[in-house]
């Protein structure tokens, strides 16, 4: 058994690191407070090939596995969350796309993904259809012209800012067998958007509802086969869980790093914070939280990269477990700085609004321990 990271890993995460503190950290403050990520950001991220993180290398991806891709979005996520988790999305949809669409469809929308030429939306939750997101009501009625689609989707990163949207629609019966997966258009006649959400955190992301009224979509944009669609959907979900909790590792690990510099400057009593044992006991337990998330978390990127049957629940789990230990460590260090934690200029603030999110979505960690229970029962006897 060997934990280390392989050189060719450890060059990924410091590759990564290197860019977000070059080209995202310098105007996270910027970019949460305009509400937006400039898109001349994206060429330069597909430069480095992390437009297609997962795409196989002939349609223009890296072809890189998932525990890469915890390694690039901790380390993205050391600059700012919210920029990183927004990559992840649209990796997210390339990762569906690569592994379950047609030739045809990849030809058609992987290399514009990858060169970020074109900016992808996951599209699945409604406003009453979050955790139970097999009841989701937005329909897509076959006609000669195509899928005619009518509903609305909620919470969506990018909605309004993208490009194309990965969108869970329902062709079939209620339930999960009768939902497929088609990819719309950013400009289709039909699709629209809510107005901009007011978010506690993940503030640089543009996030409104997608709005289908008589949305036609060519019936060759389907992923996949038709009443596949939410398996597909399930699947990816695998990939961006590990994802949500590896940029929770690095916005905590950023706060924890925050936090040791502040405590060594930082007097009272006449010395440094850092030299109250109290303290210092304080320091560890979060060290050890992080320590102990960023191993489970690799574990559970290894299990799904090699296909183990118990990958989904080791997902589930590692996203449950990784990001309430990361808010925990935000939140703690925020403490920490006392008053100062509570400010702007610190950068601790705004680390504990954007990992709160990490909690709730690509399923709550609510339906994380439900995934993880029913697998249990199921694996008895």
């Amino acid at each position: 058994m060997d934990f280390a990271l392989s050189k060719e890993q450890q060059a990924i995460f410091y590759m990564a690191h290197a860019f977000g503190q070059k080209h995202i950290a310098p105007f996270a403050r910027t970019w949460e407070s305009e509400g937006t990520i400039p898109r001349s950001l994206w060429p330069k991220v597909a430069e480095l090939g992390l437009g297609g993180i997962y795409v196989s290398e002939d349609y223009g991806g890296s072809g890189l596995s998932r525990l890469d891709a915890t390694l690039i979005f901790e380390a993205l996520a050391m600059a700012c969350p919210a920029v990183g988790s927004f990559l992840s999305i649209h990796n997210m949809c390339g990762g569906m796309i690569d592994k379950f669409a047609s030739d045809e469809v990849k030809a058609a929308w992987l290399p514009a993904l990858c060169s970020m030429e074109k900016v992808f939306s996951y599209c699945l939750t409604e406003p009453g259809a979050g955790s139970d997101a097999a009841a989701l009501r937005t329909r897509a009625d076959v006609t000669d012209q195509g899928y005619r689609l009518n509903g609305t989707k909620a919470f969506i990163s990018g909605g309004g800012y993208s490009d194309a949207y990965v969108t869970m629609v329902r062709t079939g019966d209620a339930g999960p067998k009768g939902i497929s997966t088609v990819i719309v258009e950013g400009g289709t006649p039909g699709l629209s958007f809510g107005a901009l959400e007011e978010k506690m955190g993940w503030r640089a992301q543009p996030t409104a509802q997608v709005q289908f009224d008589d949305c036609l979509v060519p019936l060759k944009n389907r992923i996949g086969d038709e009443g596949k669609g939410f398996a597909y959907a399930m699947a990816g979900l695998d990939g961006g869980r590990l994802n949500i909790a590896a940029g929770a590792l690095g916005g905590a690990q950023r706060a924890l790093d925050l936090t040791l510099d502040y405590m060594g400057e930082r007097t009272a009593f006449g010395k440094t914070l850092d030299q109250f044992q109290a303290l210092q006991f304080r320091l560890a337990e979060q060290e050890v939280k992080l320590q102990s998330a960023r191993i489970f978390l690799r574990q559970a990127a290894w299990k799904l990269d090699q296909g183990t049957p118990d990958a989904t629940k080791f997902c589930a789990m590692a996203k449950m477990y990784v990001t309430d230990a990361a808010f925990e460590v935000a939140n703690t260090c925020l403490q920490l700085h006392g008053g100062y934690g509570y400010l702007a200029d610190y950068g601790i603030e705004k680390l504990v609004r954007d990992l709160r999110v990490h909690q709730i979505l690509e399923g709550t960690n609510e339906i994380m321990h439900l995934i993880i229970s029913r697998t249990m029962l199921a694996e008895r006897g």
